[in-house]
């Protein structure tokens, strides 16, 4: 990887890209620094602290900004969710489905479209975040908003919720001027970017430990570099299983067109491991956090007598063992789900007959989709497993250590696939400016 950064910049054209991706990257860092006016972020960030809440997840997921109730504070999620919406709304809507098949005129029509259901979203989010900002006080009982009455208080909520809204969107053009001039997936480097600037932090936290080691707690001599080495275990662990991939061989038959014959080449499918992605996790962890934000809000601090539902919204907290088994299952079955709508075997094996193909030993139509549909299932069924062990690993590490562990498995699997995917992206272009072409 360091190679391949050093080979991109002393090549002219691909420099500039990569100067200006670091340029936005350093706006969107400056954007998380920028506060809201009429707020008071101290009350959110005792929510935010909570474990295993949805407040937490997003704030790692903008780097630190949601907890600072910054411009940045929404950062991508509102256009992830559109994406995801709008994905799945192409295989139930005609008119979608018909899109996704006009090629890069129709990409275009769909990219219009996940861009106004992101200015919705973004709004609702905006509204729902100045609501819940309303709700919350700090230690000294001090409002997060200031003003919550009369017009100054109308006021305050439209610059706010604006305020959110223009940011999420701005955050939304930054990936694509990266889309454009700089390099790799614009959205992905800024959830990268956002991730890592919490990096710091849990060096801090690890650095912490260490001290408390030297304090009389001797354990944590033996956990930090334990956490360590797993971290790096892990980053190659995943950096294997998301390159890893099943070919699936096809043979396509002679066609004479004409004087010419095409055709007789072997090919294969490519069919990966991790093709969903971190999507599954990222629907699970929304899922389960859910009950420990309805707990943090109607519970801020614990009762002295828990009754029923108390004792009920405690049980999926991030440290126990009902979380980690609801929260393993919920992943596969998201990444079924997630490649039953990307993936149609039956389709599939219509292309490969079409273009005069045939899977070596599998009858061309129904056989062939059957085929498809075992080989998609074992491979998916692999993959969730890979999927479910690196998201649930940071539960058991941080419960046999009592250590807050502030990068999960989410996080991890997010930083080595956007890291892996710009740099195929720049030895892609590189390939492209060192070919001579037939003609030299």
């Amino acid at each position: 990887m360091i190679e391949t950064l050093k080979n991109a910049w002393k090549i002219a054209d691909l420099r500039k890209r990569l100067l200006f991706t670091a340029l936005i990257i350093l706006i969107f860092r400056i954007g998380t620094a920028i506060p809201v006016p009429f707020l008071n972020p101290t009350a959110l960030q005792a929510m935010v602290g909570q474990e295993g809440s949805l407040l937490g997840y997003l704030n790692t997921l903008t780097g630190g900004a949601f907890a600072n109730a910054t411009l940045f504070a929404m950062s991508i999620s509102p256009y992830i969710t559109a994406s995801i919406v709008v994905q799945l709304l192409t295989v139930a809507i005609p008119y979608l489905e018909r899109l996704a098949k006009e090629g890069e005129a129709g990409r275009k029509q769909i990219n219009k479209i996940t861009r106004y259901a992101t200015v919705i979203l973004a709004l609702v989010q905006s509204f729902a975040y100045y609501m819940m900002l309303r709700n919350l006080t700090d230690a000294n009982g001090v409002s997060a908003v200031q003003y919550t009455t009369g017009f100054t208080g109308i006021f305050a909520a439209a610059v706010i919720i604006l305020a959110f809204t223009a940011g999420a969107m701005l955050v939304v053009w930054l990936g694509e001027q990266i889309d454009d001039r700089g390099v790799g997936n614009g959205i992905s480097i800024i959830l990268f970017a956002g991730i890592i600037s919490r990096g710091p932090a849990a060096v801090q936290m690890l650095w912490e430990y260490l001290k408390m080691g030297a304090d009389g707690q001797a354990e944590y001599f033996f956990f930090v570099p334990l956490i360590v080495v797993l971290f790096v275990v892990l980053i190659g662990f995943i950096v294997v299983m998301t390159t890893a991939e099943r070919r699936v061989p096809v043979q396509y038959a002679k066609r004479q067109v004409g004087r010419k014959i095409y055709g007789g080449q072997s090919s294969h499918i490519p069919i990966k491991v991790n093709m969903s992605g971190v999507m599954p996790i990222i629907f699970a962890s929304a899922i389960l956090s859910l009950p420990t934000t309805i707990l943090g809000f109607v519970y801020p601090e614990p009762p002295v007598d828990p009754g029923f539902w108390y004792t009920f919204f405690a049980a999926f907290r991030y440290d126990t063992i009902l979380y980690a088994v609801i929260y393993f299952v919920l992943i596969i079955g998201f990444n079924y789900f997630y490649i039953a709508v990307q993936y149609n075997p039956i389709e599939m094996a219509n292309n490969i007959r079409q273009n005069n193909g045939t899977i070596p030993g599998i009858r061309p139509g129904r056989p062939t989709s059957d085929f498809l549909t075992r080989v998609i299932g074992k491979v998916t069924l692999l993959g969730a497993i890979f999927l479910a062990i690196v998201a649930i690993l940071p539960i058991f590490l941080g419960t046999i250590t009592g250590m807050n562990i502030h990068l999960g498995g989410t996080s991890i699997i997010i930083v080595v696939g956007v890291a892996l995917d710009t740099v195929r992206r720049l030895e892609s272009q590189m390939m492209m400016r060192h070919y001579k072409g037939f003609l030299e």
